[in-house]
């Protein structure tokens, strides 16, 4: 395997575009003269991206033909003005009420693909454009209703920037999906592992299997047309909702806000009750500074280790934190995980959904028991002008019959599954995310690929063996070198579909919320930077200790590492001019949050 990368590229069928410039990312397309869905046919095709159709059948794509056929226009509206809910309730508070967009990118249907180079990067353009009209308009407040993932830390970010009274309304979780010939409950993520488990012959209909319309490829068309039965965020316990339950225990929202489904009445009356409230924060000067505190910031924490959250809550954390001048460092995410259990049984790694959390109390019921527990500090302010434990206090405790949360004598794990390693590998550190269910440790032969196309390639031709204990590093991925730091849900996904038990994921790019298995991510320095994970090479030695928090290559001399160093050679950036080409030039390391707007003390 070659040390440097190769070109971007390799989605579906068709050819780059012969009329695209190669400094910007490339896309390939179907030539024209024929159908119009030339670029996205790339997704819509056949079964190559389960995950982007259940979305855009969730979306509103109403049938097969026309998801296979119809060409996407996007109209992109450059306004600001009134959302009918929210807008109605702030006028009643005899103020006045403008929306305005920030742009937002769908993880679920860029998955996998060039286009999920831009998701991360649209956080800091969230952050940028509500910094931007809320202070070139001099609005006295803001208030942020953000969806999916990077969304959430964005108007965070942004509200700490201009520290104006704020308010964050999640826009909710989506309900569960129902596959009819699975015969069991389905969401966004089964898609992916189905992706791995239809590569290797392993996806098949509940009853009679191969029967006419009960063919592999027919479950596979199934689940992504039930997946996404509606709108909302993905339903596990994935970074969208991950990032709303920490939000909430920082106490930026109305308690409750991270579990009501966003087609539930409760979420159309937290929009209702949103302008009392931000008229609350107004008249008693609640600043945004004045909650996102070092307390606040370690109930976040505390409550991700809880439920299982995303690893991608690390580097968002990192960046709220940064933004806010708030000291916020991996060894501070190292020690709440140690002293944290692990005790939700929530997908990814678990059984259940946030609807189902949602049904026997949502959050603030999880919040009050932690609170009584003196795991959560109840005494943080929050935007409702009362402490925490007063939000949540004539909330209804968790039932004891429930399923969901184990009682703290009884883990899942006893400390929690975000894990920081560091050693000869990551020297800077890395990010893994074990839950147990997988083991502690691993340990396995490396098998490299420079960019993630090139493994999302062998594992739909099933040339991932099972024979031999593997870590499957992914290079070349992260902040600078991606660029965009993209998610790997496609891959991680699909292996545990395709049930390989062998393998282990290593990265200096991202995983998903929705991601599970023995993954590491979030890998300093990066290949692109330079890192050790650009040194490594097929067959050395990767072992992976979630016990001593250490990642090192164990059959490879200092010196030749040294000699590897001499003769790598940076590549050359392919991506040149654009967002993503200014996104690599300003973005920090994913260690510090991935921030584009650090000011370099020597400059």
């Amino acid at each position: 395997m070659s040390d440097t990368p190769a070109a971007s590229g390799g989605v579906g069928p068709g050819l780059v575009d012969p009329k695209s410039d190669p400094q910007y990312i490339q896309f390939k397309t179907l030539p024209p003269g024929g159908p119009l869905n030339r670029w996205s046919h790339a997704i819509t095709r056949e079964h190559d991206y389960p995950g982007a159709q259940a979305m855009l059948y969730g979306a509103g794509v109403p049938n097969e033909e026309m998801m296979k056929n119809a060409p996407h226009v996007g109209i992109a509206t450059v306004w600001w003005e009134g959302n009918p809910i929210v807008k109605r309730a702030v006028e009643k508070q005899k103020m006045l009420a403008w929306q305005y967009n920030a742009v937002g990118v769908s993880d679920a249907i860029t998955m996998g693909g060039e286009g999920m180079r831009y998701s991360l990067q649209t956080r800091d353009l969230i952050a940028d454009s509500i910094e931007t009209v809320t202070c070139a308009q001099h609005h006295d407040a803001n208030i942020s209703i953000p969806g999916c993932d990077k969304n959430m830390p964005g108007v965070i970010m942004a509200a700490v920037r201009h520290n104006r009274p704020f308010i964050m309304i999640y826009g909710g979780t989506i309900r569960k999906g129902y596959s009819n010939l699975l015969e069991r409950d389905v969401n966004v993520s089964t898609c992916y592992e189905a992706s791995g488990a239809f590569a290797y012959g392993r996806l098949q209909a509940k009853t009679n299997p191969g029967a006419e319309g009960r063919t592999p490829s027919d479950v596979l068309s199934d689940i992504e047309r039930h997946a996404c039965p509606g709108a909302g965020a993905c339903g596990g316990m994935y970074t969208a909702n991950t990032m709303a339950t920490a939000i909430e225990a920082m106490g930026f929202t109305l308690p409750g806000s991270s579990s009501y489904p966003a087609q539930s009445p409760e979420k159309a009356r937290e929009c209702e009750r949103a302008a009392e409230v931000i008229k609350t924060t107004m008249e008693k000067d609640i600043r945004p500074r004045d909650l996102l505190t070092r307390e606040a910031l370690e109930n976040a924490l505390v409550i991700t280790m809880i439920l299982g959250g995303s690893t991608n809550g690390v580097l968002h954390f990192l960046a709220m934190a940064n933004t806010a001048e708030v000291p916020l460092s991996l060894e501070d995410i190292d020690r709440v995980s140690n002293k944290t259990p692990f005790l939700a049984d929530l997908a990814p790694s678990g059984k259940y959904l946030m609807e189902d959390l949602y049904k026997i109390g949502g959050t603030p019921s999880v919040l009050k028991m932690l609170i009584a527990a003196g795991l959560i500090n109840g005494n943080i302010p929050t935007v409702t002008g009362r402490t925490l434990a007063e939000n949540v206090a004539d909330w209804p405790s968790l039932p004891p019959d429930q399923k969901i949360i184990r009682p703290l004598s009884d883990p899942i794990k006893e400390t929690g599954h975000i894990r920081v390693l560091r050693g000869n590998f990551a020297p800077e550190g890395a990010v893994a995310k074990i839950t147990g269910k997988e083991g502690l440790s691993f340990a396995g032969k490396a098998r490299v690929f420079n960019k993630e196309h090139e493994l999302d390639d062998a594992l739909s031709r099933g040339a991932i063996p099972r024979d031999e204990n593997l870590v499957l590093i992914v290079r070349y991925e992260g902040p600078r070198g991606g660029p965009g730091m993209p998610e790997q849900l496609r891959a991680s996904a699909a292996i545990m579909g395709a049930g390989l038990k062998n393998i282990a994921l290593v990265t200096d790019g991202r995983y998903s919320g929705a991601s599970h298995g023995f993954i590491v991510g979030h890998v300093t320095p990066e290949a692109a930077r330079g890192g050790p994970i650009a040194l490594v090479r097929d067959g050395d030695t990767i072992v992976i200790d979630a016990v001593t928090n250490r990642i090192d290559i164990t059959n490879v001399s200092d010196q030749e590492l040294e000699e590897r160093r001499k003769a790598w050679r940076a590549p050359v950036p392919k991506v040149r001019r654009g967002a993503l080409a200014k996104y690599a030039r300003l973005v920090g390391d994913a260690s510090h949050g991935a921030v584009t707007d650090q000011w370099d003390a020597d400059d």
